[in-house]
């Protein structure tokens, strides 16, 4: 495949477009800062779901996640070796715990996405570690993200920070593209060579989310056929926001809380 095929593989936004996709993306940022609010010691992973689902019926929302490609539930609740993709059950939060909750929306056909990962209760000084860590490597990605700047620049500013750290990327999930999809081109994974890959261009909206680990950073799938998790048991942790690229600034949060 060619350059310019490649750079074909992106759906690009006007800023009218881009204007049309905020009310999605501050609904996420948002419901995750109420979520957050939630978030105490026996809490129930199914109640958090609840409330969206609530929230969402109420005010005429589309739950993004809800039956795509099946998954059952409208917010992922992964907890402590979870990493993503993790269903919202009857298991109970446990003080000293660590949740990645990661949520979508659809407004007039417009999709927002984001992820946090949250603190239940008192947290190990390590675990405190790799949520500040995992989130300073995504607004690192951000903050290098902008108009003419190559793919791989994104992934190695946020693997610099992860991997300096001392902690693992993982690899097989990426951040993505998105608009009237959830998912649109292209990936954008969270490591990379600096220099190298697709050449960002005006009006691309991307879901940028690295996933770090305290451990190996290899994953499992649980039986569920959706729940990933640390194949060590390791800690994890994702951070996730939408951001567009509309003019040679860095790139803009449309999913901030």
């Amino acid at each position: 495949m060619t350059t310019e095929q490649r750079a074909r593989q992106v759906i690009l936004k006007s800023d009218a477009e881009i204007d049309m996709m905020r009310p999605a993306g501050r609904m996420v940022g948002e419901t995750l800062s109420e979520l957050g609010e939630m978030l105490k010691p026996g809490v129930k992973l199914s109640d958090l779901d609840q409330y969206v689902i609530d929230k969402y019926a109420r005010l005429d929302i589309t739950p993004t996640f809800l039956g795509y490609q099946g998954f059952p539930h409208t917010i992922c609740a992964s907890v402590n070796e979870e990493i993503v993709h993790g269903f919202a059950t009857e298991r109970r939060l446990e003080d000293g715990d660590i949740i990645s909750i990661d949520l979508g929306a659809t407004i007039n056909g417009w999709v927002g996405d984001s992820a946090r990962t949250f603190a239940v209760g008192t947290i190990t000084s390590e675990a405190q570690r790799l949520l500040d860590v995992t989130r300073e490597s995504l607004m690192a990605g951000i903050s290098v993200a902008r108009i003419g700047v190559r793919k791989g620049d994104i992934g190695a500013a946020i693997q610099e920070v992860i991997e300096s750290a001392g902690y693992g990327v993982v690899r097989g999930y990426v951040g993505h593209g998105i608009g009237r999809a959830m998912h649109e081109p292209p990936t954008m994974p969270n490591h990379g060579r600096r220099g190298t890959g697709m050449t960002m261009r005006r009006g691309m909206v991307l879901a940028l989310e690295p996933m770090a680990t305290i451990g190996d950073p290899a994953t499992a799938v649980l039986d569920d056929g959706w729940t990933v998790v640390t194949a060590d048991g390791s800690l994890s942790a994702h951070f996730e926001h939408t951001v567009a690229l509309r003019q040679d600034a860095p790139a803009e949060i449309l999913t901030q809380g």
